[in-house]
């Protein structure tokens, strides 16, 4: 099954995220994209199973059951959710390309913090397709196997 994008902008190795946790695959294999826009979208059909309180991190399971992280910026948490106006709750089943979120990324700019979204497969090997260069949410980023 392909995974799409989240957000249009530059797609980048998870090699290249300032976070160890992301760059080191410690939840798992995925892509990370430096956004050019404010709308962040579904990449799958699916549920969303996890939605943090500060609105930075959410969960979606697909429906053959892989579960994504979709992680916006990095340490964004300190901003207590200020930047983002979420679109779903917990429960809620997605399609692809749905809004999830919205996010105010000069904000976070401002506030100092990097902006980069991943978008991590948690319980899944994945196949990369496309992990640099402009992307848009039309586009798959990875393959789950």
């Amino acid at each position: 099954m392909n995974v799409y994008s989240v957000v249009q902008g530059l797609a980048k190795n998870l090699d290249n995220v300032s976070d160890p946790v992301f760059s080191k695959r410690m939840l798992g294999d995925g892509v990370a994209v430096e956004p050019s826009n404010s709308r962040i979208f579904s990449p799958v059909d699916g549920k969303i199973i996890m939605f943090f309180e500060t609105k930075h991190a959410l969960g979606i399971r697909a429906e053959d059951g892989a579960e994504l992280l979709l992680h916006i910026g990095i340490d964004t948490v300190e901003l207590n959710g200020k930047p983002f106006k979420e679109r779903v709750k917990i429960g809620d089943s997605v399609s692809r390309g749905d809004l999830l979120l919205e996010v105010d990324f000069p904000m976070i700019k401002k506030s100092g913090y990097d902006t980069t979204v991943m978008l991590i497969a948690t319980n899944r090997k994945i196949q990369l397709i496309k992990d640099t260069g402009q992307i848009s949410i039309y586009e798959p980023v990875f393959r789950l196997l």
